[in-house]
């Protein structure tokens, strides 16, 4: 995707398919990730939900800690309200309140049609939704991390949908 000019990236995915929104109906708070690199991009979502009555929260890392939590985001448009975390990557300030969203929208590596995720080796994904109570996970990427199978190890969680560019891959789980 690196050949995709950054804004040309972010308006493919600039707002969830009706489908997505019909099935987040009742879940008020939503996880995203802030993408980074050729990551499929999440910020038109975040501004969408948030224009239309979800709350927004993004992961957020203590110093000291090494589990993953996710924090609130008050306004998707306002990029000051963030602060460089692990890695340098962008997340709520220390006094931002701690969340646990009702549904996730994870990054991927790769993911099979069935649901089954790669991410990046860290496990915070992984880790996170083993620990909470999750009711909707959706992956977010590009047609061309679809794949035939992954390796599955007993953490995995299989994902409840997978938004590409030309569709929505929804889990048989």
């Amino acid at each position: 995707m690196a050949e995709i000019p950054a804004g040309v990236r972010a308006l493919i995915l600039n707002r969830p398919p009706a489908a997505i929104v019909e099935a987040l109906n009742g879940k008020r708070v939503l996880g995203f990730y802030l993408a980074t690199g050729d990551e499929a991009p999440t910020l038109g979502w975040m501004r969408w939900f948030h224009e239309n009555g979800w709350q927004v929260a993004l992961p957020r890392f203590i110093a000291g800690q090494a589990e993953m939590e996710f924090a609130i985001w008050e306004n998707p448009h306002d990029e000051e309200a963030l602060e460089p975390g692990m890695m340098g990557i962008a997340q709520p300030h220390s006094n931002a309140p701690a969340t646990v969203p009702d549904a996730l929208i994870v990054p991927l590596v790769a993911f099979t049609a069935e649901g089954h995720r790669l991410g990046q080796g860290g496990g915070h994904y992984d880790r996170w939704l083993a620990a909470n109570s999750v009711d909707f996970a959706i992956g977010l990427g590009w047609d061309v991390q679809c794949v035939e199978s992954l390796p599955i190890e007993p953490h995995d969680r299989q994902l409840d949908a997978v938004v590409t560019p030309t569709r929505v891959y929804w889990s048989k789980s």
